[in-house]
C-alpha cells in the first residue's frame, strides 16, 4: 500500500489528482457516516483515543453529549475522507492511518482538522488500541493490500462488535472507471490488482465479519471532461505507474482529441467567462456533463462472536 506513494513528488500531485468536487465529496463523505452504528451499546467517541492538540470546534457538540463513533481510515492518503468525516461527523473524533510519510505529510498540509490526527502503520499492523473504533473505512485501498486476510483480521480487532467497516472500491466483475475509455489496456491490469465480490466477502467473513449492505453509488468526481483532462495529467493514480510513458502519451491524446470535439477550440486557450461556480468547469464554461465514476460500496458489520 505504501510502495507507490513513497515519491514525494508523486504524493504531492495526488490531493490535486483525486480532487473531488465539494458537493461530491461531502455526499460521499454523508453516505459513508450514515453507516456509524447509533443506539444503546454503540462506539461513542467519548471512548476514542484522544487527539493531541484537540481544541473545540464552534458549535459542535460536546464531547460525550451524543453518540458518535470514534472513526479509522485505514490507508487515509492525504486525508481528504479524514477531514470529510469529521465534518459530517461533528462530535467523531477521526484516525487516519498511512504508510506513507509523504503522504501524511500531505494530509498534514491540506487536510489538518482538530479532530483528525494521521498516524504511521499499515493495514497488517494498526497502531490503534483494540475495540476501539465503531466506523472504518477502506475507501479506494483494498486492491493494495499484499495480506488481505490479516488486514482483515486487523480491522475486526480494532472495530468493536456492532462496528462497521465501509469499503469502497471498484470490484474485478464491475470495472468500468472512466480512465478505460482512454486507456484501455488499463483494464487488463486492473483485473489483475482488483479481488472480486466474492474474495472480499470471503476474507472478510472469515475474520469475523458479515454482510450489511452491498451497493453502488456513483458521484461526479470532475464538473465536466476539460477539469477531469487536468486531473488525471498528472498521472496520481497507481493505474497508471502500469503505463510507459508513450501510452499515457496516447491516451491523453485520444482525451485531447475528444476535448477539441466537445469545446470546439484548441486546448490551452483562456475561455470567456466569469470565476467557475461548483459545477461548472474553468473559465465558466459548462460542460454537456459532469465525469462521473462509479464505486462499489460494501458495508460489513462486525459480529459479536467474530471469527
Amino acid at each position: 500500500m505504501a510502495n507507490a506513494y513513497e515519491d514525494p513528488q508523486l504524493a504531492a500531485s495526488y490531493e490535486r489528482g483525486n480532487e473531488l468536487p465539494a458537493r461530491s465529496l461531502r455526499a460521499w463523505a454523508e453516505l459513508i457516516a450514515g453507516y456509524a452504528p447509533t443506539g444503546p451499546g454503540a462506539p461513542a467517541v467519548s471512548d476514542a483515543p484522544a487527539v493531541p492538540g484537540a481544541r473545540a470546534v464552534p458549535g459542535a457538540p460536546a464531547v460525550g453529549a451524543q453518540p458518535a463513533p470514534a472513526v479509522l481510515e485505514v490507508g487515509a492518503g492525504t486525508g481528504m475522507f479524514c477531514a470529510a468525516l469529521a465534518r459530517a461527523l461533528p462530535a467523531a473524533i477521526v484516525t487516519g492511518v498511512e504508510p506513507s510519510q509523504p503522504m501524511r505529510e500531505q494530509a498534514a498540509a491540506h487536510n489538518a482538522h482538530p479532530r483528525v490526527r494521521y498516524l504511521d502503520g499499515s493495514a497488517e499492523r494498526l497502531p490503534v488500541p483494540t475495540a476501539g473504533f465503531g466506523l472504518a473505512l477502506l475507501s479506494r485501498v483494498v486492491h493494495h493490500l499484499p495480506d488481505r486476510p490479516a488486514a482483515a483480521r486487523e480491522l475486526a480487532r480494532v472495530l468493536r462488535p456492532g462496528g462497521r467497516l465501509v469499503i469502497r472500491t471498484t470490484v474485478r466483475e464491475r470495472l468500468d472507471a472512466p480512465v478505460y475509455r482512454y486507456w484501455p489496456q488499463l483494464l487488463a491490469s486492473d483485473a489483475l490488482r482488483f479481488p472480486t465480490e466474492g474474495e472480499l466477502l470471503a476474507d472478510f467473513g472469515a475474520a469475523g465479519f458479515a454482510v450489511h449492505q452491498v451497493r453502488s453509488y456513483a458521484q461526479p468526481v470532475a464538473a465536466d471532461l476539460r477539469s477531469w483532462r487536468e486531473q488525471v495529467a498528472g498521472r496520481a493514480q497507481s493505474k497508471f505507474l502500469a503505463l510507459s510513458g508513450e501510452q499515457f502519451a496516447a491516451g491523453l491524446a485520444r482525451l485531447d482529441e475528444e476535448l477539441r470535439e466537445e469545446l470546439g477550440e484548441e486546448l490551452g486557450v483562456e475561455l470567456a467567462g466569469g470565476d467557475a461556480a461548483d459545477g461548472d468547469a474553468p473559465g465558466g464554461v459548462r460542460s454537456a456533463a459532469a465525469v462521473q465514476e462509479r464505486y462499489d460500496v460494501i458495508v460489513l458489520e462486525r459480529t459479536p462472536g467474530g471469527a
